[in-house]
């Protein structure tokens, strides 16, 4: 197989999807996330990346794989090798929200392509989700997946080592325990079945990891409040990250935040052993 190779067998795959954010469901993120003072409510701005609380995965259990992902539907190769990761995304939001706005939702498979890896075949997908309101109002949410072979990954590779950084240097920090409740709150939030995330006999037997894996979602979300909670009245326009190493449970979380440019604001995700498992930019509204 090539090095680079495209395939657009899955280009004319769309779904199309209605739903809302419910003021329960912002609850009880707000509650995960430890977040201070009350939840939003309904009628108020919906945060940053949590129109994720709707359109939850709804394939019938007997369609599910091994892992817990359907084995095959919409965005899903059929010969995909079996690991699957939440590589990153880019997102921009039009104009505020409200929590409990009726959302409508146009996904497509945008592209599909190969890499040959270390680890044998990669194949990333791209899917374009644009999302809109009765009053106009859009989110554009393009999200980066890629199925892998399987891997043994170690916790503390030297080559994902923090650079030496002082603390000091980071204005806006806040800290999060990613323990094995806290995940399975966030999976049954979000109603997703990937066994990785609460089932330690299969993530270690199974995909080779030494502990449960802290969702892709579930960091971005958190560097997002960052902006929230220290930038409340500043709204963020657009949202782009990149996974960039496996973060575990019980290794604790530091989310970080500083300025960079007047609109501007760099974030990262590091995990209790210096690794950045997670970086994002946020552009704000000027």
């Amino acid at each position: 197989m090539p090095e680079d190779q495209t395939n657009d067998n899955i280009l004319a795959e769309s779904e199309d999807r209605t739903d809302a954010v419910p003021p329960n469901a912002v609850a009880a993120l707000h509650g995960l996330l430890d977040a201070p003072g009350a939840p939003p409510a309904l009628g108020d701005p919906l945060p940053p990346l949590w129109h994720w609380l709707a359109f939850l995965p709804n394939a019938p259990q007997r369609e599910l794989g091994n892992d817990g992902h359907p084995a095959a539907g919409s965005f899903t190769p059929v010969d995909r090798p079996p690991r699957r990761m939440f590589a990153g995304g880019r997102l921009t939001f039009e104009r505020v929200v409200p929590i409990g706005t009726i959302l409508t939702r146009h996904s497509r498979a945008a592209s599909i392509s190969t890499k040959e890896g270390r680890s044998g075949t990669l194949v990333f997908v791209e899917i374009d989700h644009e999302i809109s309101t009765r009053d106009g109002s859009r989110i554009s949410d393009v999200q980066d997946v890629v199925y892998r072979h399987a891997e043994t990954i170690r916790e503390s590779p030297t080559a994902a080592l923090l650079e030496t950084t002082s603390d000091d240097d980071w204005e806006w920090t806040f800290a999060l325990d990613p323990s094995a409740t806290l995940l399975f709150r966030f999976s049954a939030l979000t109603y997703n079945a990937h066994r990785i995330h609460y089932d330690v006999p299969y993530v270690k037997e199974v995909e080779g990891y030494p502990n449960l894996l802290v969702h892709g979602p579930l960091q971005a979300i958190a560097l997002a409040e960052i902006c929230r909670r220290n930038m409340p009245h500043r709204r963020v326009a657009s949202f782009e990250f990149r996974a960039e190493h496996p973060a575990f449970a019980s290794s604790p979380l530091l989310f970080r935040g500083r300025p960079t440019g007047r609109d501007i604001v760099e974030l990262q995700a590091i995990t209790g052993n210096h690794v950045v498992s997670m970086t994002a930019t946020a552009r704000l509204e000027p």
